[in-house]
């Protein structure tokens, strides 16, 4: 099955920002997806540098157009590496072929009796370089641009679109996937409601030279719409390449709500005028804002993707901008959004789950996939299969459909039910018991096995993460090379395969601290010896002294006894950062139990060296004197499994 899918081109007057990054990010995730399903996909992406707009800009800097457009193309081209976006093909309207295949094709409607010339009167954006009718306007302005268009009479050339508006209405209502979400669709038709005017497809050259020329007349050059659309046929071989047989049938575009009119009304019709069948399906998003405001050059909120990288990493951001948006929807970005699902979504449930996994199957079972034992499958094993198939049929569904936040929704629901798993099972407890190696082993293959099948999963969302993770769990390049039908049914861990402790792979972050506050006037140190001397005897402290000790929740990887030290135990802990703590707990826990336990420690306590080991902190318990003159000891822990480094309030 082949799969074709494309972003729009982007329009080169300004750099790239969040709003292109999500555009890209989506298509590129499908893209993978419909690999992942076994397709022949073809991703292009591209820039769109003709038009009146580019024009001004490139005066406004003192270049020509030429190296103005040059200079902006070559900046979304560097950008999408750091995104791990993985286009086919990158197109640009300057091309020389796309420049002849649009005059072929506007040669060929013009001969088929589709383009006529007329004098018109209307109201000309400059903004959305279109003439606007009135429906559009909004108290007699630009919707998008909050400017009163110009009053324009010129002679141009007109595309007979209004001809082929039934057939266009007939077609939306005849395939419901044609375009969606369902309110694109729904919106579209609403517009199709009134009669459509036809559309001027040139610009007189004493107006505008920054185009292509219409092919019957050099004293005219195409619209930009009329250009830019026809990318998607040039980027395929129109009209004789073998690329255009194969891919043009399941052409899908995925574009942002302000250009819906083009892509939805202009784009088909142009291609009914050139005896072609429609694409396949238009996917169309909303906005980003920023902090619940739209992103504007003018306020100084525009978010620009290397930023986004160098603040967060390449998976965090995917990751986020596919969970957090709804398709269709607007949705709003903000650091504390972003920082909330890195620690809590990444770093606590996904990455402290294959850490800890990975870490027991190399300390229980020498670093390698164990056997199975099909006589000792329990109940929660078979829970676990069967989340695992319901899983993968959600995820399959919901990518299909663009709703990206599902897909992931169904993806951590498996993650959640692995990490209570762990607990239900106990792996450190199996493993005192030697009667217990089977079920141990089984365990151990279950963690293996549906962590090598998250990770297939999650190759079209975050493929460098994807990577790491394959690595750790010794899939190396054959998991690059499987598709979901094959790969995504149990048992396909095969036993023996070498398992690495990973790496931390989504350190938490902290958010950015807020300002300090003004000092307050200093006590005299008369009145302050006082004050400290009056807590010393009643044996009370203020909550601001109580402040002082940063107590925080810390999950254990390892657990190590310390030669000639029977009573103390290394452990290293997460709390968010990796640190080493003493403790003298080895009378009453084993190494073993302690991983994966989530315990409160003292975190800002002065490092001290204890048998030649730096203690970085102290790990709280609580005593009791046993009627027979021995100590119980119980590690403070918490109720429920939380984000290692979580304060202690």
């Amino acid at each position: 099955m082949s799969t074709y899918v494309t972003t729009p081109i982007y329009y080169v007057n300004a750099m790239p920002h969040l709003g292109h990054a999500y555009t890209t990010i989506v298509t590129d995730t499908y893209s993978r997806f419909r690999r992942l399903c076994g397709d022949d996909v073809r991703f292009q992406t591209g820039t769109d540098e003709h038009g009146e707009k580019i024009a001004e800009a490139a005066a406004k800097d003192g270049i020509s157009p030429r190296e103005y457009v040059d200079k902006i193309s070559a900046q979304f081209q560097a950008t999408w590496p750091t995104l791990s976006v993985a286009q086919d093909y990158t197109i640009r309207t300057t091309d020389k072929d796309h420049v002849k295949t649009v005059q072929d094709i506007l040669q060929q409607v013009y001969d088929n009796g589709d383009i006529y010339f007329s004098e018109y009167s209307g109201h000309y954006c400059q903004g959305c370089e279109r003439f606007l009718t009135e429906k559009e306007l909004v108290d007699g302005k630009c919707p998008d641009h909050q400017v009163a268009p110009k009053q324009i009479s010129e002679q141009n050339y007109f595309f007979r679109m209004s001809k082929y508006q039934d057939w266009l209405v007939e077609h939306i209502k005849a395939n419901p996937e044609y375009i969606t979400p369902e309110r694109y669709r729904n919106e579209v038709l609403s517009f199709l409601s009134e009669p459509l005017e036809d559309l001027c497809i040139s610009r007189p050259t004493s107006r505008l030279t920054w185009g292509i020329p219409l092919p019957f007349d050099d004293k005219f050059v195409t619209y930009v719409w009329f250009d830019a659309l026809i990318n998607y046929l040039t980027g395929i071989g129109y009209p004789n390449g073998p690329d255009f047989e194969k891919y043009w049938a399941a052409a899908e575009h995925v574009i942002a709500k302000d250009i819906l009119k083009p892509h939805a009304i202009y784009w088909p019709t142009m291609i009914k005028a050139m005896g072609l069948p429609a694409y396949k399906r238009l996917h169309v998003h909303g906005y980003w804002n920023v902090d619940e405001t739209k992103m504007s050059k003018s306020i100084g909120n525009v978010i620009r993707p290397h930023d986004l990288i160098d603040a967060y990493g390449v998976d965090t951001v995917r990751y986020f901008v596919l969970r957090e948006m709804s398709f269709g929807l607007d949705s709003s970005f903000s650091t504390e959004a972003i920082i909330a699902r890195q620690n809590s979504d990444l770093a606590n449930d996904l990455g402290n789950l294959f850490s800890r996994s990975l870490t027991m199957i190399v300390k229980y079972a020498d670093g390698k996939v164990p056997a199975p034992d099909q006589d000792q499958v329990s109940e929660s094993d078979r829970e676990l299969m069967l989340a695992l198939e319901k899983m993968l049929v959600t995820y399959e569904q919901q990518m299909q459909q663009f709703n990206f936040h599902k897909a992931l929704q169904a993806v951590w629901e498996v993650i959640g039910l692995l990490n209570r798993y762990i607990v239900t099972n106990a792996p450190w407890e199996l493993a005192k018991d030697e009667t217990q190696a089977k079920r141990l082993n089984n365990v151990l293959y279950s963690l293996a096995e549906a962590l090598r099948i998250i990770t297939l999963v999650l190759r079209p969302i975050m493929p460098d993460a994807a990577e790491k993770m394959a690595v750790a769990l010794g899939l190396g390049e054959a998991l690059q090379k499987a598709t979901l039908p094959e790969a995504g049914k149990w048992g396909g861990s095969e036993v023996g395969t070498a398992i690495s402790s990973p790496k931390q792979l989504f350190p938490r972050m902290e958010k950015k601290k807020e300002q300090p506050k003004q000092a307050q006037p200093e006590q005299s140190k008369k009145g302050k010896k006082k004050k400290e001397q009056q807590i010393t005897e009643d044996g009370l402290v203020t909550f601001d002294q109580f402040g002082k000790f940063e107590l925080r929740v810390a999950e254990i990887t390892a657990a190590d006894t310390i030669p000639k030290a029977d009573r103390l135990l290394k452990l290293t802990v997460l709390a968010p950062e990796e640190r080493t703590i003493v403790a003298g707990i080895a009378e009453h826990y084993s190494p073993e139990e302690l991983i994966g336990k989530q315990v409160i420690i003292v975190a800002n306590l002065k490092p001290a060296k204890l048998r030649g080991v730096l203690s970085q902190g102290m790990v709280l318990a609580a005593k009791e004197k046993l009627e027979d003159g021995t100590e119980k000891l119980v590690l403070s822990t918490v109720a429920e499994s939380i984000a290692p480094g979580s304060r202690v309030a």
